[in-house]
């Protein structure tokens, strides 16, 4: 039987493993191991429907957008890597390998990033240093430099009461708690999106409150492993846990009180994602309810951030609770020698020629008012899809009524006033 060849161990034997004719075997394994990932990326990604799908870490927009392709990959070149080392001595996969494991990282990473957090500014600055980060480990790895520059940092250590620290430890510390998290974005993203895939009304705002609590709770696990990864002493929290527990009771009481009235909503879904509210003045449609602020969005675009307290303390008129249907008028007057019944007609044609108008129930014409100038007729009728807007409803009903009064000859009176003329 023959032995396997020596490992190419120090950096010029290295180089001239490149020159050998067996470099273009592992040439040929790589791309052979490229091409199946890709295949296997291809047809998982049309097998499971997940074409342009941004919202997932696993396949992205593309199959090099995603993580399943370098993740793929890897484990092919590390399969042909233990298969090729009893043959020939390995070159190419020496540099193939740690890049791999570096292109696996950034986008696992950077991809966890943009679906955990889809409009944070910060997310660039990490995702560029998340990639600096795993190159730079890479190019240490490849050159042999790595064991070096950690015994180095291991040395630079310092003593902190009975426990002795050192910078590559806290380096450690701070590697594994990063990548800890990131696994825990991952889960509660995945379960986020599984929760809200097919959430409509109602079910929407309490799939939302499961997904934010869910997340809260890996999160916080996720940061108790990491300090036990790291050697940190859970008990030594206990102190700090009650000193985070009078600054919340004292100086924090606000923030707390929006968190604790934001899940209340979500819970007991008294507003929900898509209804009309008007707080404060303020009307419009509910877009988004977070632990601490809800979003309302008017029907001119403009935005307003509510705190969670706000809604729960505070009077607020919900208009889409019991039923989405809302209720708008219009109203004009008439010179007093008119049709009445003609005008009643009139006026219910123009609100049902607008398909947005309901016609169960139908809209109703009613003369409200003796006014001073002239008869003043109310038209109330009932919309179904408020957020498509209002005014622009209102304003294509009058301009109906208008143009059937002019020609039907009704006379729409102007002010009248009496002069006083003095001698």
């Amino acid at each position: 039987m023959m032995s396997p060849p020596p490992p190419i161990d120090d950096f010029q034997g290295w180089l001239l493993g490149f020159t050998q004719p067996t470099v273009w075997v592992e040439f040929a394994a790589l791309a052979a191991c490229v091409v199946i990932a890709w295949a296997l990326a291809t047809g998982l990604r049309r097998a499971l429907g997940m074409r342009d799908n941004t919202a997932s870490v696993l396949f992205g927009r593309r199959v090099f957008d995603g993580a399943l392709f370098p993740l793929l990959l890897l484990t092919l070149g590390h399969v042909a890597r233990v298969l090729l080392l009893k043959f020939v001595p390995l070159a190419v996969f020496k540099v193939a390998i740690p890049v791999l494991v570096s292109l696996v990282v950034i986008r696992l990473g950077v991809k966890v990033l943009q679906v955990a957090f889809t409009s944070a500014p910060w997310v660039r600055v990490l995702e560029r240093t998340i990639s600096w980060l795993a190159w730079g480990v890479m190019v240490l790895w490849v050159s042999g430099l790595l064991p070096v520059v950690l015994n180095e940092l291991d040395d630079i250590h310092w003593k902190v009461g009975a426990s002795t620290l050192s910078l590559r430890t806290l380096l450690e510390g701070a590697l594994t708690a990063g990548a800890v998290m990131i696994v825990m974005l991952w889960i509660s993203s995945a379960i986020e999106a599984r929760l809200l895939r097919s959430a409509v009304g109602g079910q929407l705002s309490l799939r939302k409150a499961i997904a934010n609590a869910t997340r809260a709770v890996l999160l916080f696990f996720g940061l108790i492993f990491a300090l036990s990864a790291v050697g940190i002493d859970l008990t030594a929290l206990s102190v700090l846990g009650g000193a985070v527990g009078v600054g919340i009771g004292l100086g924090l009481q606000k923030l707390a009180a929006n968190y604790v009235s934001g899940f209340v909503i979500l819970a007991e879904r008294s507003m929900r994602i898509g209804d009309n509210v008007r707080v404060d003045g303020f009307e419009g449609r509910i877009s988004d309810i977070t632990a601490r602020y809800t979003v309302i969005r008017s029907a001119a675009g403009r935005e307003s951030i509510v705190p969670n307290e706000m809604l729960i303390t505070n009077r607020v008129e919900n208009l889409s609770l019991a039923d989405p249907k809302v209720w708008q008028s219009s109203v004009v007057s008439v010179g007093y020698d008119s049709d009445v019944e003609l005008v009643r007609r009139l006026l219910s044609e123009a609100a049902l020629a607008q398909p947005r108008v309901l016609k169960d129930p139908e809209p109703s014409a009613a003369l409200s008012a003796f006014g001073a100038d002239g008869l003043e007729f109310t038209l109330g009728y009932w919309i179904a899809d408020p957020e498509n807007g209002q005014l622009n409803l209102r304003s294509d009903i009058n301009l109906s009524i208008l143009r059937a009064l002019r020609e039907n000859g009704i006379d729409i009176p102007y002010p009248q006033r009496v002069v006083h003329m003095r001698p």
